[in-house]
């Protein structure tokens, strides 16, 4: 069993920053991408941001300069890192890591950004 558990989320004015962290646990032999996604109040579920084991990144155009994505392999953790927030940041993240072939995902963090 894989568990993905998110931190993080919350309130913040436009303008302000938020770190989400997403730790994995169980049986784990190596994870793949990691990454972070979010799904707004009537919207699909949308990519924010990836990375891989490697480390390269990859964002959405819509976040791209304003949010970096990084992680601690040793401690099987991603970060977003969200800086300049907007309003239309506001979204249920969800954390999604591959191991094997095989996806897994958080619980979701609210993030709601006022104006």
């Amino acid at each position: 069993q894989v568990q993905l558990v998110e931190s993080g989320g919350g309130l913040v004015q436009a303008g302000g920053s938020l770190r989400l962290s997403c730790a994995a646990s169980g049986s784990i032999f190596r994870i793949n991408a990691m990454g972070w996604y979010r799904q707004a109040p009537g919207k699909q579920r949308e990519l924010v941001a990836v990375i891989s084991s490697g480390g390269s990144t990859n964002y959405a155009d819509s976040v791209k300069v304003r949010f970096t994505i990084s992680r601690d392999n040793a401690k099987n953790t991603v970060y977003l890192q969200m800086n300049s927030l907007k309003p239309e940041d506001t979204a249920v993240y969800y954390c999604a890591a591959r191991i094997g072939i095989q996806d897994y995902w958080g619980q979701g963090t609210q993030v709601t950004v006022s104006s």
